[in-house]
């Protein structure tokens, strides 16, 4: 199975999570930035990025990333991860939905989220999804 995570970092913190998961699935790792493929190629694929503004996708790089890589999620597992410093997690409730309604299948079925820093905990946990991503 060919799999990819994709991330946007702008603190680390979820560089941190998209490390984890690679790991775990065995995946190919990008920062969005890097990734010149494209995302039909890959059986499945894991997204982060962390909540940005009023809990929304980074708007500059990885929102415009992600709108155009949707039309390939269909039939695809897909796993969302990111950080956040405020708010509830609701770029992650929207963001899941989004997904969901593009035909992909969920992994974790809300994505993954973690306030600020990801612990040895939450990485742990990033690397199970990852190899449940990928299994």
């Amino acid at each position: 199975m060919k799999t990819a995570v994709i991330y946007w970092s702008g603190t680390g913190n979820t560089e941190a999570m998209a490390n984890a998961v690679a790991e775990g699935a065995g995946a190919e790792l990008f920062a969005v930035d890097d990734f010149s493929g494209s995302v039909a190629d890959y059986d499945a694929v894991a997204f982060g990025c962390p909540a940005m503004g009023d809990e929304v996708l980074e708007e500059d790089t990885f929102e415009p990333f992600f709108a155009s890589a949707e039309s390939a999620l269909s039939g695809k597992k897909v796993l969302l991860f990111g950080s956040y410093g405020w708010g509830d997690g609701a770029w992650m409730r929207d963001w899941a939905e989004r997904t969901k309604a593009a035909g992909a299948s969920l992994v974790g079925d809300e994505g993954y989220i973690v306030n600020e820093a990801p612990s040895d905990d939450d990485l742990a946990k990033l690397k199970a999804l990852g190899a449940e991503l990928a299994g």
